[in-house]
């Protein structure tokens, strides 16, 4: 797995976050006839919060965002996105990974949004997140927090 970071967004990311969205979406968006050229991007634009948003960067270069917005008595996960060419190798399983354990520590639940038949649902499920409703275009799971150890280890 290549060397990453996260480091907290600014509003000057939000073009290459909006890029990025279009690139990874837009196979899923076709699928479900979906697919808008100006619009995928805009819709990133409209809901970029740079307060809960990180970027992934691998080497020192921009590679993904993803975003930990709170929302009640929960977190929604958004805007989980990795360059292409890096997807696959471990590190959306080790952002990811990372981001659990910070709710872990709060006890605090995730919720997310995933696009339907998309595989980044396997990633979700494999992380103990479990469906809570579904629509003609989304599921929608959560994950309520594990339990931590007096090492420091999820249970």
């Amino acid at each position: 797995m290549a060397d990453w970071e996260l480091r907290p967004a600014s509003a000057a990311d939000v073009e290459a976050v909006a890029e990025l969205r279009a690139v990874v979406l837009r196979a899923d968006l076709e699928r479900l006839g979906r697919y808008d050229d100006q619009r995928v991007r805009q819709r990133l634009r409209d809901g970029f919060a740079p307060a809960y948003t990180w970027v992934v960067e691998v080497d020192g270069a921009f590679a993904g965002c993803v975003a930990l917005r709170p929302d009640g008595d929960a977190h929604w996960l958004e805007h989980f996105y990795l360059a292409p060419r890096l997807q696959g190798g471990g590190i959306g399983t080790a952002v990811l990974r990372e981001l659990l354990e910070r709710c872990d520590r709060d006890g605090t639940p995730v919720r997310l949004n995933v696009l339907r038949g998309s595989p980044a649902r396997r990633l979700y499920e494999r992380h103990g997140f479990t469906v809570d409703a579904e629509d003609p275009v989304d599921v929608f799971l959560v994950r309520a927090p594990r339990m931590i150890s007096a090492e420091g280890l999820s249970m």
